[in-house]
């Protein structure tokens, strides 16, 4: 019963669409040219009074395309060494690391009820523009995410908390972030996701989805 009430919700919660939250690091900001160095997502889920949570993280060091460009500029901003031994030993290719992140977002699309992802991200229009550019330079047919729709976690934290930086915006919002740890897919994502949640949930618990659920005659699983 509770799984009903939670699959139910979440239908209806974005239009049938399951937000997921994605974040790239780049060798620049050319979603054709440069390279995607780095990809995390994490898939949220909802109990059954409708709050929002993180759910899973996959996250994958990404070894550039043939022939792609990396801005020096771009490794010192966010740290990263390519000739890292670690990093040379665990990156995977481009569509290795799609794959990996596609799979168990299709499954979270059915068992949530939904018919497709919706990118969730920080700025979102970048890492939804490489997202898209390394979907067709892999050739993948099968792209769970809407191709051009995103919720934009920048412009939400700017209505909320008049923040857009994230950072400051996750601490407007009472949630830690380590700078030191920023610019980590990884760990961008997870704050990215638990920055969505915080901001979704506060506006359910002012009555804000379920107020217009009634203005639209929507009956409440």
């Amino acid at each position: 019963m509770t799984e009903a009430v939670t699959r139910e919700l979440m239908a209806q919660r974005f239009r049938s669409f399951l937000p997921v939250v994605v974040d790239l690091e780049t060798g620049g900001f050319n979603a054709q040219g440069d390279a995607i160095l780095e990809i995390a997502a994490v898939t949220l889920t909802m109990d059954p009074e409708g709050n929002l949570m993180p759910d899973a993280t996959f996250a994958y060091h990404v070894t550039p395309f043939e022939g792609a460009n990396v801005e020096q500029s771009a490794l010192d901003f966010t740290g990263i060494r390519l000739d890292d031994p670690l990093r040379r030993q665990v990156a995977v290719s481009e569509a290795e690391a799609l794959g990996e992140i596609f799979r168990p977002v299709r499954k979270s699309i059915k068992a949530h009820g939904c018919t497709r992802a919706i990118l969730v991200g920080h700025n979102a229009a970048f890492d939804h523009g490489f997202l898209n550019a390394a979907v067709e330079r892999c050739a993948i047919k099968r792209n769970p995410f809407h191709p051009f729709s995103s919720f934009d976690t920048a412009s939400l934290a700017g209505m909320t908390y008049g923040q857009t930086v994230l950072a400051r915006a996750c601490r407007a919002a009472g949630i830690e972030f380590d700078s030191s740890a920023a610019h980590s897919a990884r760990y961008d994502t997870e704050r990215t996701a638990e920055l969505f949640c915080t901001m979704i949930n506060r506006y359910k618990d002012l009555g804000g989805w379920r107020l217009a659920q009634r203005e639209q005659g929507v009956e409440e699983p």
